[in-house]
């Protein structure tokens, strides 16, 4: 039987590890106007920004563009740099749970060439979205708040 110590036992601890990201706002502009390259992931079919793990060597910018063309099916060009956002999840390291601290940095990327449907098998569906359309079919609002900066940020430059 607890005793009245066992309950007030704090709960076990997952060790803290620091997980770096990068991900790309990729657009182009046609005759809707500006679009933006979403992806749809997960059982959930989430709809998100492409991002991924910054490799080892790798910088930031390169890991945007690289995740945009493997996860969006697109290459495009960097043009400067939105945001950082940072969050707390718990998930697995190989065999071990802990608690992740996530960066993830994104950028503004122009749409160069490719086709949406070339994204990767991680990818359940790639799609261009009118900008504002995008801010509203985005799942989390960290995203949603970057997209909007970018909607500022096109709204200054020649495009």
């Amino acid at each position: 039987m607890p005793t009245q110590a066992d309950s007030h036992q704090p709960k076990p601890k997952f060790p803290t590890v620091d997980q770096v990201s990068s991900g790309g706002v990729a657009f182009r502009t046609g005759e809707a106007g500006v679009e933006v390259a979403l992806i749809s992931v997960g059982q959930q079919q989430r709809w998100q920004l492409p991002k991924g793990i910054v490799d080892t060597g790798e910088a930031p910018e390169a890991t945007a563009v690289r995740e945009v063309r493997e996860e969006a099916g697109i290459n495009a060009e960097l043009i400067q740099k939105l945001d950082t956002i940072e969050y707390w999840y718990v998930g697995d390291k190989g065999k071990q749970r802990v608690r992740f601290h996530k960066f993830v940095h994104f950028f503004l990327l122009r749409y160069t060439s490719g086709d949406i449907k070339d994204h990767d098998w991680e990818v359940n569906e790639a799609r261009w979205v009118p900008l504002d359309e995008a801010i509203q079919l985005l799942s989390f609002k960290t995203e949603r708040q970057v997209v909007e900066k970018a909607k500022v940020l096109l709204e200054s430059i020649t495009l």
